[in-house]
């Protein structure tokens, strides 16, 4: 999946807080995330997140699934 720096991930499940938005600040193997909610950022492991995504919304307004 092609999920760069300064993208917008709407996950299926929410955060906690209640967002379902992240923004994506390091990309790699672990991926870290802040999310849009109450801008905690967390990192967790490409595998995981890449299960949760619902949509991709990039920085210059394309949207990919």
């Amino acid at each position: 999946m092609d999920v760069r720096v300064g993208d917008t991930l709407e996950m299926k499940k929410p955060h906690p807080c209640g967002s379902k938005s992240f923004l994506v600040l390091r990309a790699g193997m672990d991926f870290r995330l802040r999310c849009t909610g109450c801008g905690r950022e967390f990192l967790a492991p490409r595998v995981k997140i890449e299960k949760h995504i619902k949509k991709i919304v990039r920085e210059d307004g394309d949207k990919d699934v």
